[in-house]
């Protein structure tokens, strides 16, 4: 299992190119892929030609891929993606631009592991740890 790689794959349910661009703003993330239904081997749902089949996203050097999916409706429980920043500034930019028009959760601050961590849902409901690393 030493090449075994995890890779979240999140479902945007029609928002997934919105939540794209957000990341590369707010993450600094690089779109590496992206497919519509459109140009899928098989015939696109009824309107859903234009959405996305399936996309990467490098942050890093960690992969997250996403579709807008052919079911309705977004749910992101039970977990949270945990980003690790290098410095204090780095993670207070980044939980910030998570936080706008999402939740804080838990404030950024002192904790007894970490000298920076807070908790935010970003506004599609992505839910996310941001730690000084």
């Amino acid at each position: 299992m030493a090449d075994t790689l995890l890779e979240p794959y999140l479902f945007f349910g029609g928002q997934c190119r919105e939540a794209l661009d957000f990341y590369t703003s707010a993450l600094g993330a690089k779109v590496e892929f992206i497919m519509t239904y459109r140009e899928g081997p098989q015939p696109a749902p009824p309107g859903f030609e234009d959405q996305i089949m399936h996309a990467s996203l490098r942050l890093g050097d960690q992969r997250i891929m996403a579709s807008d999916s052919c079911e309705d409706g977004v749910s992101f429980q039970g977990f949270a993606l945990s980003l690790k920043l290098p410095t204090e500034a780095d993670a207070r930019h980044v939980f910030d631009a998570l936080a706008d028009r999402g939740t804080v959760r838990m404030p950024l601050g002192r904790t007894f592991w970490s000298p920076c961590f807070g908790m935010v849902t970003d506004r599609y409901g992505v839910g996310w740890m941001i730690t000084l690393a």
